[in-house]
């Protein structure tokens, strides 16, 4: 994955810059050729390469910091400002009323991209249709109405009916009252001139506020081909970069859109319905150079609130039960994978490198501890004090879970419950709520 092949090597060469004693020509152009590595691996344009190159060490070594800010942390700045550049800026697509169509070759997950690009609307609080327009592909109906009522999400298709005109015709009459429509069209192997001109006919009558290409981040430094092609077939408004999780190319789409002056609007990260995100280079790069994504990991948390959210004034008093763990671990949960949380988060700086199966360790453990909490009565989960010994005999085989979890469970329990009196001692209510607003969306960082 992007995030974690370019990133890791990227991460490395900022290391470097962040350890150093001095920052002098022989540093830069060492930190230099390193972030030319991980370039170049990551299927970056050769030429953008350089350019990047050239731009990052003339800056480096010619502009003064800004007030406040050292020489390391300057040519950190630098870096972070250039990758940015490279990846171009993310299209603006609003959350209001509007008709999106979904474009592109056939494998590149624009099916799968419709149902998550729905989900990601409907979580915003709009309410979303999907009407199936692909004709041409066997299966596709059955396929999206299948993702579609796994989500909750109204469908719309004609099993059986060859006109995709028709047929989207027919479902923005179905879906009036709905704020987003999104229109699944037929992909072919290749841009031919039926593709076009089928594509045309549907959005003549869908008259689409946003023109979306789907393609697979597999392609690398291909994708402007495509973008090109498509852009100028039926005018694109952006890109969505789909399988961007599974593939060292993702660098080289990403800045291959940028060269065709076609933006990105939102990347496929993950399989689930949720692992589809806006695309915003400044967020993205952040996350990719380990300094994390709070406001991305904000906005997730105000889209999966549970139904019985924790106290928060109890929490500021220090009252911090089993209950109240357990609903956080739900959130998380529901947050997306342990991974992606971990990445969203600045820790130490350059990030905290972890392994994948150092992640599948600490999310088997946390799903272990649900158990346990499972076979916890109300007022064991309201008052761990009172779990005694015999007690913990008893959730231990309710659980399945050895004793030990158990005790382990109450000692993690107990540390956080320190952390957050802690916490509340040294921050105080009012200070608590302004760190809040900082991080809250929209807020400058």
């Amino acid at each position: 994955m992007v995030l974690d092949n370019l990133g890791g090597s990227l991460r490395n060469a900022l290391k470097k810059i962040a350890s150093a004693n001095k920052i002098d020509k022989a540093l830069v152009d060492e930190a230099v050729r390193e972030i030319q590595r991980a370039l170049l691996q990551a299927d970056v344009n050769v030429k953008l390469v350089m350019q990047l190159s050239n731009t990052i060490k003339s800056r480096a070594l010619d502009e003064k910091p800004a007030p406040g800010m050292n020489p390391r942390e300057h040519v950190i700045n630098i870096v972070y400002q250039e990758l940015i550049n490279l990846v171009g800026r993310g299209a603006d697509i609003p959350l209001k009323k509007q008709n999106i169509m979904l474009v592109g070759l056939q494998g590149s997950g624009k099916t799968t991209t419709a149902a998550k690009l729905a989900t990601f609307f409907q979580r915003k609080g709009l309410r979303t249709a999907v009407i199936c327009a692909d004709t041409f592909r066997a299966g596709a109906y059955d396929q999206l109405k299948a993702l579609c009522e796994r989500q909750g999400i109204f469908f719309y298709g004609e099993k059986g009916n060859p006109d995709a005109a028709a047929v989207a015709r027919n479902g923005l009459e179905a879906t009036k009252r709905y704020d987003i429509r999104i229109v699944d069209t037929a992909g072919r192997h290749a841009l031919e001139g039926e593709l076009i001109q089928e594509m045309k006919e549907i959005h003549a009558v869908v008259n689409a506020d946003q023109k979306l290409l789907v393609m697979d981040a597999a392609l690398g430094q291909q994708a402007s081909e495509q973008a090109r092609a498509f852009n100028e077939a039926v005018n694109i408004t952006g890109v969505i970069i789909t399988k961007l999780d599974g593939t060292a190319k993702g660098g080289g789409a990403l800045s291959a859109v940028a060269e065709t002056k076609t933006s990105v609007a939102f990347i496929g990260v993950g399989e689930t319905p949720a692992d589809l995100e806006r695309f915003e280079a400044d967020r993205f790069i952040s996350r990719m150079l380990g300094m994390g994504d709070i406001k991305t990991l904000i906005e997730r948390a105000q889209e999966v609130q549970t139904e019985q959210e924790v106290d928060v004034e109890s929490l500021m008093r220090g009252k911090f039960t089993l209950k109240d763990m357990y609903q956080q671990m739900e959130a998380m949960n529901k947050l997306g994978p342990l991974k992606q949380i971990m990445q969203m988060l600045p820790l130490g700086g350059m990030g905290i490198e972890l392994s994948d199966k150092e992640y599948q360790m600490t999310k088997d453990r946390l799903d272990k501890y649900r158990v346990v909490m499972d076979s916890m009565t109300a007022a064991e989960l309201e008052d761990p004090r009172i779990i005694t010994a015999s007690r913990i005999k008893r959730i231990s085989q309710g659980s399945g879970a050895p004793p030990e979890l158990v005790r382990e469970l109450l000692k993690s329990h107990q540390a956080m419950q320190k952390a957050i009196k802690g916490m509340r001692g040294g921050m105080g209510k009012m200070n608590m709520k302004r760190m809040m607003k900082r991080f809250s969306p929209g807020a400058k960082m």
